[in-house]
């Protein structure tokens, strides 16, 4: 196409933008008391006064977890704080919420966490175009010393990247 003197410049449509993440609340114990082995997105089974609190940030998956009944994944245990400016209609901050995941994706996780230490644990909650996506892992639970050698594995991380950023300072 081309500019005609007075006319506007072709703009960018919308599918050609990438998809925009905000991070609502991520759980950071999860990294650390799991191995990961597979991770998933799904959506999220919201009400109305849940959305403005979760706009506003007040989530926490710290003691969340995910299972599989009936064909369905249900996230409990996740605490979405009530809305404060919410009437009598405000949700209940630890109810359990579904989540929204294709068929084949939920049978694999069945037939997974059948498995002897395979368990499904919620990892970060996030806004993906206007939608609340949640990211569910697949995740076997780590040994009390796997826990401190991954420790000592950052920290010997942190220390070569310093030692390194000093000597080029020289």
């Amino acid at each position: 196409m081309y500019n005609v003197p007075g006319s506007t410049p072709n703009k960018p449509k919308a599918q050609d933008k990438a998809p925009t993440r905000q991070l609502i609340t991520a759980n950071k114990r999860a990294r650390h008391d799991y191995l990961i082995e597979d991770v998933y997105e799904a959506g999220l089974v919201l009400g109305g006064t849940e959305v403005k609190a979760l706009r506003a940030g007040r989530a926490s998956l710290a003691e969340g977890w995910v299972y599989l009944e009936n064909g369905e994944a249900w996230l409990e245990g996740a605490h979405i704080s009530e809305y404060t400016h919410g009437t009598w209609t405000n949700h209940a901050p630890r109810r359990k919420r579904k989540l929204l995941l294709h068929k084949s994706e939920i049978i694999r996780l069945e037939h997974k966490t059948a498995e002897k230490g395979l368990t499904i644990v919620p990892l970060q909650m996030y806004w993906l175009d206007g939608r609340a996506k949640i990211e569910i892992a697949l995740a076997r639970g780590k040994k009390e010393y796997d826990k401190r050698q991954t420790l000592k594995e950052k920290q010997d991380n942190r220390e070569a990247l310093r030692a390194m950023r000093l000597r080029e300072k020289m």
